[in-house]
């Protein structure tokens, strides 16, 4: 399954760069480490049997709970001059567990460095396929809404960027500790979460979720817990 994507790869080269990330908090969640994200499905029945085969290998490895289609989604460290090593064209498990593969390469932060990161116990994946010619866009309008999350003292997304491969622009991930500390929602009084938005570059707090729409064609959520 792995050949014919990674042939692609190497014909079809990067997409258009992505925008320079600007200083401070931004940056630290941008970052341009480059990932292999893999999307899986399980083939019926198989879901226990592929965890079991690809579970403690390196990188980030999520278990969906709720929302998009995907059963498992892996994000590891990569390198384009890896692309001709053995494993990175072995699949990641037997074709029989695999319903549906989807691959792409993208740049992202150190997660190392993100404080609390990885030991989170939930995480919020949301992926973005924008419209046309609005993906610089659409990172800079994750990046608002992380000044306005740190503001209001909820927890920041790491933020992706496609290079190559899949149609997913941009995707973010947000680290919780527990289902009860993603439920959280006080944010302060209506003055205050009024000034964070406008702070961070918005109309309103109310307006956050209207101009995200207006970048995206679609937006995908999914609630996932750690495979460790």
């Amino acid at each position: 399954m792995a050949f014919p994507f990674v042939l692609a790869l190497l014909l079809a080269g990067p997409s258009p760069a992505s925008p320079v990330p600007p200083p401070g908090d931004a940056a630290t969640l941008r970052g341009e480490n480059l990932y292999r994200m893999t999307l899986l499905r399980a083939a019926p029945g198989r879901l226990l049997d592929l965890i079991a085969e690809i579970k403690g290998r390196a990188g980030l490895m999520l278990r969906h709970s709720q929302g998009d289609q995907w059963d498992v989604m892996t994000l590891a460290p990569a390198s384009y001059a890896g692309l001709a090593a053995p494993e990175a064209t072995a699949p990641l498990a037997a074709p029989a567990l695999i319903a549906w593969q989807e691959d792409e390469f993208v740049r992202g932060p150190d997660l190392a460095a993100l404080p609390a990161f990885g030991d989170a116990g939930l995480y919020h994946v949301e992926m973005f396929h924008a419209l046309a010619g609005r993906r610089q866009e659409l990172v800079r309008q994750r990046e608002m809404e992380n000044a306005f999350l740190k503001a209001v003292g909820r927890p920041q997304n790491a933020i992706f960027v496609r290079e190559i491969g899949a149609a997913w622009d941009v995707f973010t991930v947000g680290a919780y500790r527990d289902w009860k500390h993603y439920a959280e929602r006080d944010p302060g009084t209506p003055e205050q979460t009024l000034a964070a938005a406008r702070a961070a570059g918005f109309e309103s707090d109310a307006t956050i979720g209207a101009y995200l729409r207006a970048l995206i064609q679609d937006h995908h959520d999914t609630l996932a817990t750690p495979l460790r």
